[in-house]
């Protein structure tokens, strides 16, 4: 079998990828296309278009940033079994793309571009092509034999304190993005596809930069946010970063004797290990104030979550008393009672209020925040597509439709032949996604669509989503705003966030 190769006029260079078939579809994978380049730790990343002609082997994954180990089998309820090899990494090397697409054809029209960001609370990876379990492979495949081809992109990008850096620079993981986006825009047009046609989307950290990418522009034509929104992850204070780097700080020098920009990377990750950071954060920067105001520069969205979201940080909450629970809600003399006991919350009822406590962080952190958004968009004439997710994990019933299960739906990455309606609900996922790409509507604008829980994938109305969301507890979180209820999750979550759940 001949390896593909795509030439690019542009900086006279071919590109020489893999060829893999699924189900008698022939797919074309470009891999490890360096898109930028670091001079130096925490410092912005340059564009690289020039290749200096010749061949370029885009036949092998890039490296990732470094980062500490998490096992993505666990949340996901992966069977243990199931292999993850271990990816390589590199702090100067990790910004690179993959291009999954169809043949390319010089008589076929431009195709549609799906360009993806990952998760993993903006610290690791979570979920790569490369682990398999990602691997859009099948949905490009799918996107073939439905007659509908498009072109999938991921991006890596740098995280934890590679991306937060040591106060110079802010947000890099953002500017990366925006390199690589940019890159797309340049050069996918010899793979086939068309610039002008581009979704961009993301779950999670993902769907949270993705959003960002959306109102500070430039425009796309769709997006698709999953299980995420700035309302999840908030620009905050430089202040809060400044603690964050000087706690790091004086664990590296503690380790090495040396500073985050000298350290070697086993230290820094080292570091971030013992301070027990597990999850960062987008800081204020000039072009993200009054995000919330800033019209979202996209002509259609889909939006939705999963049904059970906050088991992220379940581990967490469990281990917190009644007393402390309840105390959280004291912090607004006119809300906190009404909250407290909207949720169930009472001091000497401890798994009432631990599961109350979960339930709000759920509401306020993402099934108001789909509302909010898609109320916006819709306002401004643009045409929204709202979901659900409450088919349950496809190995373990008991763990419900939790965050991320949503993955292991869209990409199939892990076969699902043993559980027919967890199959079912991923050929639906996987088609509706397609069509999105494709620009035609998923389904209804004036209907959700829900998928699951018992295999059933259909078209609901409000007063059946009413019956699978707290719809009107989100009514009362709304009215309180969020200054309320923003310092009752804080004290209800912050350090408490695990993918390990």
């Amino acid at each position: 079998m001949s390896s593909p190769e795509v030439h690019h006029t542009t900086p006279n260079t071919t590109f020489k990828g893999i060829e893999r078939n699924d189900k008698g579809s022939t797919v074309h994978q470009f891999l490890g296309i360096k898109y930028a380049s670091i001079p130096a730790r925490f410092e912005k990343a340059e564009p690289v278009d020039q290749f200096g002609g010749g061949v370029v082997d885009a036949s092998k994954y890039g490296p990732r940033c470094p980062q500490v180990d998490v096992d993505v089998r666990h949340l996901l309820r992966i069977p243990e079994d199931f292999t993850i090899a271990p990816e390589a990494e590199d702090e100067f090397e990790c910004l690179n793309l993959e291009i999954t697409s169809p043949p390319v054809s010089s008589t076929s029209e431009p195709l549609p571009v799906l360009v993806w960001i990952h998760g993993g609370s903006q610290i690791v990876t979570f979920c790569s092509a490369a682990s398999k379990i990602c691997d859009p492979t099948k949905l490009v495949a799918d996107s073939i034999q439905a007659g509908k081809p498009f072109i999938f992109v991921s991006i890596n990008y740098r995280l934890n304190i590679f991306s937060f850096g040591d106060g110079k620079e802010k947000n890099l993981a953002l500017k990366d993005q925006r390199i690589g986006i940019d890159w797309v825009r340049k050069h996918i047009a010899a793979f086939g596809g068309d610039p002008q046609n581009t979704t961009l989307a993301g779950e999670s950290a993902g769907a949270v930069y993705a959003h960002a990418h959306l109102v500070t522009g430039p425009p796309v034509k769709r997006g698709i946010l999953a299980s995420g929104s700035l309302y999840l992850s908030s620009p905050l204070p430089v202040e809060r970063g400044d603690g964050l780097i000087k706690a790091l700080e004086a664990k590296v020098q503690q380790l090495s004797q040396a500073s985050l920009r000298t350290a070697p990377v086993t230290v820094l990750l080292q570091a971030l290990k013992e301070c027990n950071v597990n999850t960062m954060w987008i800081q204020e920067e000039a072009e993200l104030d009054n995000w919330e105001n800033k019209p979202e520069q996209v002509d259609e969205l889909m939006i939705g979550d999963t049904e059970y979201e906050s088991v992220i940080w379940r581990n967490g909450v469990e281990l917190l008393d009644g007393d402390t629970i309840a105390a959280a809600f004291n912090q607004n003399e006119q809300w906190g009672t009404k909250l407290r006991k909207m949720y169930q919350v009472t001091a000497d009822r401890p798994t009432a209020a631990k599961l109350g406590a979960l339930d709000i962080v759920n509401d306020a952190r993402y099934t108001l925040p789909v509302e909010i958004v898609s109320r916006k968009l819709r306002a401004a004439n643009k045409l929204v597509y709202n979901y659900v997710v409450d088919q349950p994990n496809p190995w373990q019933a008991s763990s419900r439709a939790h965050h991320a299960v949503d993955l292991l739906f869209l990409f199939e990455g892990i076969d699902l032949d043993f559980n027919p309606a967890a199959k079912f609900v991923a050929r639906e996922m996987q088609q509706r996604w397609i069509n999105f790409v494709s620009g035609q509507a998923p389904w209804s604008t004036d209907k959700r669509f829900a998928y699951g829980p018992v295999g059933e994938c259909k078209e609901i109305d409000e007063q059946q989503f009413a019956a699978r969301r707290r719809v009107e507890h989100c009514k009362v979180l709304q009215e309180a705003g969020i200054d309320v209820y923003m310092p009752i999750l804080g004290a209800l979550t912050a350090g408490r966030i695990s993918l390990l759940n």
